[in-house]
C-alpha cells in the first residue's frame, strides 16, 4: 500500500474482542477525546455473534448506532471468530496490519481476565499486544497485506472492572467523564439485543458505580480507569500533580467540599 493511498492516520484507537465492550469500558472517554478533537478510532475484534440474543445484522446495526452516539468516526471490524478467539499469529496478522494502515498514536486494549464472562476477553488483551509488536516488524510485509511497517508509540490498558486477578500496574490515571456519562450510557443503551430493561438497569448501576468510584477518587463525579506498562514521565511535577485535580489546593475552601481522596 502506497502512503497516498493511507487513510488518515488516527490519533487514539481502543481494541476489544466484542461491540458493546468499549462502550462499557471507556465509552465515556472515546466521547470525550472526539470532542477534544483528536481522530479517534474503534476496533472490535468480532462481530460479537452468535449469541442468545442478537444476530449479525443486528449486532452491526448497534454498533453503528453506538459509534454515532460516541461521535467516533471510525469503527472496523477485524473480522476475527467470536466465542473461539485465540491469541496466534493469523489473528495477530490481521490487527498488525490494520495498526499499519491506519497508524495511530495510541492504542487502548481492554485489559483482564474475566472466567465468569468470555474468554475472549483475555485472548483480546494478548492479541493485542502481541500485534503492537508484531506491526513493526520488517521483511514480513507479505503476512501485512503488502502494508509497511508501523511502531504504535504508546499502548494503554482499560482495565476489566471485574477481572479475576488483582493488578499491580506500574501507573494507572482517571479521565474525567463528567460531561460525557450520558453519552456513554446511551451508546450501551444502543445495544438492545443484549440488554433489555432489566439486564441495562444492573449493567447501568455497576458502570454508573465503578465510574462513580474510579472519578470520585481525583474530585471528579465520574471517571474512567486506565494503566500504562510503565511509570508516569513528567518534565513538570506541578503539572503532573495538578493536572489530575479540578482545581488547585488555594480554591479548595477549608473544611468545606474537601474529600478525603489523598
Amino acid at each position: 500500500m502506497s502512503e497516498t493511498s493511507l487513510p488518515e492516520r488516527l490519533d487514539v484507537v481502543a481494541i476489544a474482542p466484542h461491540p458493546d465492550d468499549l462502550e462499557i469500558l471507556c465509552g465515556g472517554t472515546l466521547a470525550k477525546l472526539v470532542k477534544q478533537g483528536y481522530k479517534v478510532g474503534i476496533f472490535d475484534l468480532t462481530s460479537g455473534e452468535p449469541t442468545p440474543r442478537g444476530t449479525l445484522e443486528t449486532r452491526q446495526a448497534e454498533a453503528e448506532a453506538a459509534r454515532k452516539i460516541l461521535g467516533v468516526p471510525l469503527r472496523v471490524n477485524i473480522q476475527l471468530p467470536n466465542r473461539v478467539l485465540m491469541d496466534g499469529p493469523e489473528n495477530r496478522f490481521k490487527l498488525a496490519t490494520a495498526f499499519r494502515t491506519y497508524r495511530p498514536g495510541i492504542v487502548i486494549i481492554a485489559a483482564g481476565r474475566t472466567p465468569a464472562a468470555s474468554p475472549d476477553h483475555y485472548q483480546g488483551h494478548l492479541i493485542g499486544e502481541a500485534a503492537r509488536f508484531y506491526s513493526q516488524l520488517t521483511k514480513w510485509d507479505d503476512r501485512f497485506a503488502g502494508t509497511t511497517p508501523y511502531r504504535v508509540p504508546h499502548l494503554v490498558y482499560v482495565p476489566y472492572p471485574f477481572d479475576a486477578e488483582s493488578r499491580h500496574w506500574h501507573s494507572t490515571f482517571v479521565v474525567d467523564i463528567s460531561d460525557t456519562i450520558d453519552q456513554k450510557f446511551e451508546a450501551i443503551r444502543a445495544y438492545a439485543s443484549q440488554f433489555d430493561e432489566e439486564r441495562f438497569a444492573r449493567l447501568k448501576h455497576m458502570v454508573g458505580s465503578a465510574n462513580g468510584y474510579n472519578g470520585a477518587r481525583c474530585g471528579f463525579r465520574y471517571g474512567e480507569l486506565f494503566a500504562l506498562p510503565h511509570p508516569v514521565g513528567s518534565p513538570d511535577l506541578v503539572a503532573t500533580v495538578y493536572g489530575s485535580k479540578p482545581t488547585t489546593p488555594p480554591d479548595i475552601p477549608v473544611g468545606k467540599g474537601h474529600q478525603p481522596m489523598g
